[in-house]
């Protein structure tokens, strides 16, 4: 199906070898818009708002334990490529039986924690390669694993999760066990994804929360950028929800996202 509508359906003035509707769509497809809403009808309003506009959906944790999977199905029936968060942190097996249940969902990307071990991200593929191996209308997800959460500094590493060195030392030891464990990609900061790309190579994604547009609020987060510098960094993709979300227009903020990052 296709999602552009309105003003970017008739735009077709070159820029850098790309139509701007061109450029539109690819950055649009690496915006995650994150529905952080505590039930159905409540993301359902944003959804309305955000229809033509091509980008991801992430589902987490509060909205997912409240609408269940068939909220994530009715996404996809309308063409959205879909982003589950549950980050899963458990042992292999258990994984393995939760990666192999979401896979069946057809979502497009989900992820799991780095913190778990080398074998337990290898679960994880093992699951979806299962998922897939019964029912071959399936598409591989990408499987990503969580390195630090942007919320969590230093000071809290160190002191309180016992784990030594600076951050960036942190995400890219993480980063380097999930490229061995066979997933696709992290979730870090964009501010890491320069030395990340740099062990793991240009393939490997970035998948990069902490955006915040220009004089926005950082909220809870610590380790932040703009959607135009987290591109320019190199994410694959930017996961943006409060500057979206608690918009008064945001169809508008999107669509100013989208227009910073086609800048780049």
């Amino acid at each position: 199906m296709s999602f552009i509508t309105g003003k970017y359906a008739r735009i077709d003035v070159r820029r850098g070898g790309r139509t701007v509707n061109e450029a539109f769509q690819q950055m649009a497809g690496r915006l995650m818009v994150a529905l952080d809403y505590p039930d159905a009808q409540q993301a359902e309003q944003l959804i309305r708002q955000l229809e033509g506009i091509p980008c991801y959906i992430k589902v987490g944790m509060q909205l997912f334990y409240n609408a269940g999977p068939a909220f994530v199905e009715q996404l996809k029936s309308r063409g959205y490529s879909v982003f589950l968060d549950l980050k899963m942190h458990d042992i292999p097996n258990t994984v393995r039986g939760g990666a192999e249940s979401i896979t069946r969902l057809g979502v497009d990307m989900f992820n799991v924690h780095a913190a778990g071990g080398r074998s337990m991200m290898s679960a994880a593929r093992a699951g979806a390669e299962a998922a897939i191996s019964a029912d071959s209308s399936l598409a591989m997800p990408l499987i990503i694993a969580v390195t630090q959460l942007t919320s969590t500094d230093q000071t809290t590493m160190n002191t309180e999760l016992g784990i030594p060195g600076t951050v960036q030392d942190a995400v890219v030891r993480y980063a380097q066990l999930t490229r061995e464990a066979g997933l696709d990609g992290v979730v870090a900061s964009p501010l890491e994804v320069p030395a990340i790309r740099a062990v793991c190579g240009s393939d490997f994604k970035t998948i990069t929360p902490g955006i915040r547009p220009a004089g926005s609020a950082t909220g809870d987060q610590s380790r932040v950028l703009t959607p135009g510098q987290a591109i320019a960094q190199g994410s694959s993709y930017i996961v943006v929800g409060r500057p979206i979300t608690a918009s008064s227009d945001p169809r508008a903020a999107a669509k100013h996202i989208i227009e910073e990052m086609i800048q780049v």
